[in-house]
């Protein structure tokens, strides 16, 4: 499963870059506010940084601006993946902008049949949110399910890209029902290295190692 990287903290991503650890980076307009930088010269910057997908978010609402604004984005870098939400007008801007030749991310989406349209639009990747799935008691990792399925019965290209990610259980499910890609925040993306067992064994080898009176250097 691919990671990428849900921010527009230059030296987050550049940390977990250095660790072989970022395939890409999804960032959109919040993001961007938080980082209190310049759309174009933060996005720029992260396309420089990283190889894979750099997701830019339009923010127009109606397609003829969409589709002006992703032309805008994409004209940043070659690995920008141009962000539209899923309405009829983002459905619209995807097949243009993918007819085009760019990769495009589907975001916002809820719904299988939803997952299905954009797929169909041409989508490269299709974001589906689990975590505010489940902030209203709906189980995200059904909808992972379905899409996964769904797409596996009719040969879609559109890759499922996992977004809204706020636990380390969230991953782990997500690359057992075959996501292609996960995009977190770098806090979650760190934490999966923690266990408390970890913690527990490393501390007794240190003692007994403390009480051996040895040195490595």
């Amino acid at each position: 499963m691919k990671f990428f990287v849900d921010t527009a903290e230059i030296d987050a991503i550049a940390e977990l870059n250095d660790l072989g650890m970022v395939d890409g980076v999804t960032t959109n307009p919040s993001l961007i506010m938080k980082s209190g930088r310049d759309i174009l010269e933060v996005t720029k910057e992260i396309c420089d940084l990283v190889d894979g997908p750099v997701s830019a978010e339009v923010v127009a609402t109606e397609a003829d601006a969409m589709i002006a604004e992703g032309r805008k984005l994409a004209e940043i870098a070659e690995n920008i993946a141009v962000k539209v939400p899923l309405t009829w007008d983002g459905l619209k801007t995807c097949k243009v902008l993918s007819g085009e030749g760019r990769m495009v991310n589907v975001t916002l989406c809820f719904s299988a049949n939803q997952a299905l349209i954009a797929a169909k639009a041409g989508a490269t990747f299709i974001s589906p949110f689990i975590g505010r799935l489940d902030d209203i008691n709906i189980d995200g990792m059904d909808l992972i399910e379905d899409i996964r399925v769904i797409y596996d019965n009719y040969g879609f290209d559109t890759q499922i890209l996992a977004a809204s990610i706020r636990t380390v259980n969230h991953v782990t499910e997500c690359a057992r029902l075959g996501a292609d890609v996960m995009t977190a925040p770098p806090g979650v993306i760190k934490s999966l290295a923690s266990h408390p067992l970890t913690d527990k064994g490393l501390a007794a080898f240190l003692s007994d190692w403390a009480k051996t009176g040895q040195k490595i250097l």
